[in-house]
């Protein structure tokens, strides 16, 4: 049995989806803290901070493979910095313990680019570089990476971890992070409404559309354990831009489109961060490729979401 926990979330809503798919209704179990109206497929509650309630699902399904996706996001932690240490951290330790003592085969960790500060290279940023996050998210997610090689070492718990940039999906909602905005955009273009963007026009982030985001995480897991050598976390890259490269994509489909740039304490986190990754060893150790790019992004993302919106195509 495989257990996504965290499963409401922007990524998890469409992991869970994809596992499912992949493995079966019946071989998929999701959790977090309320179950979505609607939810199709197996079901516990389980608040992350409690490892006794991890515990006794695990046990009750005998899980084997855990997704652990339970987080908050860099510009919503900033607003409480000790509970997204908590949550963020925790949690995690919470996974990997009951993983170690109950026997589960796999476990995965989503890290970010949000691990690398001011000291690392902004320019196709390693692999194995300085780490010294400006942000509480970014502190605990260096903290899960060491954790997750630790229980490597130690316990030979084959834990799997990826940096995600900022990912963009039409699935669902924006969750607090700084990279939110390349979301949020295209539900405003899509309802004829203008946009203010708390990041500047030239800001250069790291992205990633939600189907190469889950392709990189299926494929992580699916490779063999020997193929795994970095047990920190890999870099995964997908394409870099800025909000302006977005607004004039968009405005080959909406020409009267505007975007009003209006920093905010958000900018300074972004400008902390990455503009361009090197996944070189995602690349060399289990074959990670991207597929989308800006155009092709912004062409389903407008798809999808007029679909959503009941807007004629």
């Amino acid at each position: 049995m495989i257990l996504v926990i965290g499963a409401n979330g922007q990524l998890g809503t469409v992991l869970t989806k994809a596992l499912q798919n992949k493995y079966g209704l019946d071989n998929v179990l999701a959790s977090d803290v309320a179950k979505k109206e609607g939810f199709n497929g197996l079901f516990e509650i389980i608040n992350a901070t409690d490892l006794e309630r991890i515990r006794e699902v695990v046990k009750k399904y005998n899980v084997t493979q855990v997704y652990h996706l339970a987080a908050i996001l860099s510009a919503k932690g900033e607003a409480n910095p000790l509970l997204s240490w908590d949550i963020n951290t925790k949690t995690f330790l919470n996974v990997l313990e009951v993983s170690r003592a109950e026997n589960v085969k796999k476990v995965f960790y989503p890290s970010s680019i949000a691990v690398f500060g001011n000291n690392a290279p902004k320019l196709k940023t390693p692999n194995n570089t300085s780490l010294n996050p400006e942000t509480v998210y970014g502190i605990s997610k260096v903290d899960g990476e060491n954790w997750a090689k630790y229980y490597f070492d130690k316990y030979d718990l084959d834990v799997r971890s990826l940096r995600f940039p900022g990912v963009i999906g039409y699935q669902s909602l924006p969750g607090g992070g700084t990279t939110d905005y390349a979301v949020d955009i295209y539900h405003k273009a899509v309802l004829g409404e203008n946009f203010d963007c708390f990041l500047n026009e030239d800001t250069i982030l790291p992205m990633i559309f939600m189907d190469d985001a889950i392709d990189a995480t299926l494929k992580l897991m699916e490779a063999p354990k020997k193929a795994i050598k970095t047990r920190t976390s890999y870099n995964i890259s997908g394409v870099s831009f800025s909000p302006l490269d977005i607004e004039l994509e968009i405005r080959k489909y909406y020409p009267e489109f505007k975007v009003n740039f209006k920093p905010d304490f958000r900018q300074k986190i972004a400008e902390s961060w990455p503009k361009t990754i090197d996944d070189s060893e995602a690349q060399n150790d289990w074959n990670w490729k991207p597929s989308f790019n800006v155009s092709t992004i912004t062409e389903i993302m407008i798809q999808k979401l007029k679909e959503q919106y009941h807007i004629a195509i």
